[in-house]
């Protein structure tokens, strides 16, 4: 019986985000006070055959939560993920590993500053930590402005 499409090293990228995790960000990024910390919890699971990982996010307060899912899409070579959330926000996402990092990213939009991309992007993997860091450009990806940026710690 031949392996499934979900074993191959590519498909096994995201399995460091699985887990349980404990979040804090700069309060003020997510419209708190500046000095405070925002804090959270993530859980990453693996579903469906271990094809699929799926994403719940809260902050502490559950004022804010979000749920994504991912796959490796074998045929086009590249990571999708899908988000969606209780402010009504939608995303659709495609990346991959560059330069040892994570990043999934946006369409680029047309606006009238000029071409608007955002991104995600998972860097300082560790085995019990990472950064995640949500970016935008508005010149198509040559200059990023980071918007969130949030410490991971294992449970």
């Amino acid at each position: 019986m031949p392996d499934s499409p979900c074993s191959t090293p590519e498909a096994r990228q995201l399995d460091f985000w699985l887990g349980e995790w404990d979040l804090t960000w700069p309060a003020e990024q997510m419209g708190g006070a500046q000095g405070d910390l925002g804090r959270g919890r993530n859980s990453i699971t693996r579903l469906f055959d271990d094809c699929v990982i799926e994403e719940n996010f809260m902050t502490d307060d559950a004022s804010y939560r979000g749920h994504s899912v991912s796959v490796y899409d074998v045929s086009a070579g590249v990571w999708r993920q899908t988000w969606v959330d209780s402010a009504g926000g939608y995303l659709w996402l495609t990346g991959g590993e560059v330069d040892g990092q994570m990043i999934l990213s946006t369409e680029p939009v047309e606006k009238e500053a000029g071409v608007a991309v955002n991104r995600m992007v998972f860097a300082d993997v560790e085995t019990d930590s990472l950064e995640w860091v949500w970016q935008r450009s508005d010149d198509g990806g040559s200059n990023w402005t980071d918007l969130w940026n949030i410490s991971y710690r294992r449970f």
